[in-house]
């Protein structure tokens, strides 16, 4: 969320960053009732002050008749109080509607666009791995070698559901092993940022495993806004399947105060996610590319605002390192102002290169919200000198698991049909160094 003084001070550009953003508001509808708001809590005051300084009169007068005068007067202006406090709540929740309804503005660096086609790619990494048989796509691969199956988990649990099995289970779970090792090495982090050209606090990150449930509230105050039918909710509960690690790990401080010297404090959640995905009717229908139910490393940091931009940074860099550790080809992408999310102020995906489907997808995204999300929250830091203000959130993909197996699948493959296994994974695997 915005800050309200900052909104009336610079309303053409809270204006401008809502219309790239494809987000209707009304700005100045905001203003009038913030107007009426400030008007009426100052009407309050007066009155409960007016209200203290007769209490303390009608306890120093002795004239009995007088203090019945006062006290009916007093009951007139409690009734008055009451009626605008009224008020006030009618115009608050009509305020709040509006003030969650307003996007976080884009960075100056974001570039504009209407949707994806605006995306810019930044650089790219690796060449494009390149075969002397026609490669196939992951499902296929995965369900010649038995260690992808969508037919029967569609009669178990319906369309967009797998069951992984074997090798490639041991795969997913020392890709896992693989970043959380290098997420709690304070040398490689290190190294991570030295070679992005980083000058950063290197804390390591702290495992988590979060719940995978979420109160629609916390969620609302996350804003990332998923569409109601893209959701699993549970009403009866007050509870919703999270879209994401990101959701819990996030919303893990809300209503907390920071101490400076605790910052940056970074986490590494580990979970699995689930999407209704009711808008891609028809679309990666095959495979384990968008399924409702996934799993994902992901990163959560809490900084202050002056470093913000470089953990986001550095956040890529980690992400770019993954790629290179496991040899899989891939471009980095400044997401435009029509594509980014709902509290971004600038967001950087990655797409690994997919040679069986002959294009680069996305597998990695880092959001850099700055102090919207914190300020929905009421996640703040108290500086040295006292003061206290609002944090600043970034978060970013470890891995996509399904995403990235598909690439280690399709850029691995061989001629036989096996999959060649990265050596940097082969020690989770007992050394074996085919999927066959």
């Amino acid at each position: 969320m915005l800050d309200i003084k900052f909104i009336r001070e610079n309303k053409e550009i809270v204006q401008a960053g809502a219309v790239k953003k494809h987000v209707d508001i009304d700005i100045e509808k905001l203003i009038a009732l913030d107007d009426e708001r400030l008007v009426i809590l100052k009407e309050v005051e007066q009155l409960r002050t007016e209200i203290n300084r007769v209490s303390n009169d009608i306890g120093r007068d002795q004239d009995s008749a007088l203090k019945v005068q006062l006290i009916e007067e007093m009951r007139i202006v409690k009734d008055e109080i009451k009626a605008k406090e009224e008020k006030l709540k009618e115009i608050i929740v009509e305020w709040q509607k509006i003030m969650l309804a307003i996007p976080n503005i884009p960075s100056v660096d974001t570039p504009e666009g209407p949707d994806e086609s605006g995306n810019q790619v930044i650089r790219t990494w690796g060449e494009k791995t390149v075969f002397d048989f026609t490669p196939k796509e992951h499902f296929e691969l995965g369900k010649d070698l038995g260690i992808i199956d969508t037919e029967t988990a569609g009669e178990v649990a319906g369309s967009r559901f797998a069951y992984l099995k074997g090798d490639l289970v041991l795969l997913q779970f020392g890709i896992i092993q693989m970043c959380l090792e290098m997420l709690t090495n304070k040398e490689t982090l290190k190294k991570i940022a030295d070679d992005a050209g980083l000058t950063i606090n290197i804390n390591s990150f702290i495992p988590v495993i979060p719940p995978v449930f979420i109160r629609p509230n916390a969620q609302l105050k996350m804003a990332r806004l998923m569409k109601p039918e893209d959701h699993y909710m549970f009403p009866n509960d007050d509870l919703m399947l999270i879209g994401s690690a990101e959701h819990t790990l996030g919303s893990m401080h809300m209503d907390k105060i920071f101490e400076e010297n605790e910052l940056p404090v970074r986490y590494a959640g580990y979970s699995t996610a689930f999407r209704r995905e009711a808008g891609t009717a028809g679309k990666d229908t095959n495979g384990i590319l968008r399924q409702h139910q996934f799993d994902k490393l992901e990163m959560e940091v809490f900084s202050l605002p002056e470093n913000s931009m470089q953990e986001q940074n550095f956040l890529v860099a980690i992400q770019e390192y993954v790629l290179k550790t496991l040899n899989l080809p891939y471009q980095v992408i400044s997401v435009c102002t029509g594509d980014m999310g709902f509290p971004d102020s600038r967001q950087i995906d990655i797409e690994t290169w997919m040679p069986g489907q002959n294009k680069y997808r996305e597998t990695h995204s880092s959001d850099s919200t700055g102090g919207f999300q914190a300020r929905r929250l009421n996640t703040r830091v108290r500086r040295s000198d006292g003061k206290i203000e609002h944090v600043h959130m970034n978060d970013a993909t470890v891995v996509a698991i399904g995403r990235v197996l598909i690439g280690i699948i399709e850029n691995y493959q061989q001629a036989d049909g096996s999959i060649k296994i990265p050596e940097v994974l082969r020690k989770y695997m007992g050394g074996k160094e085919f999927i066959k």
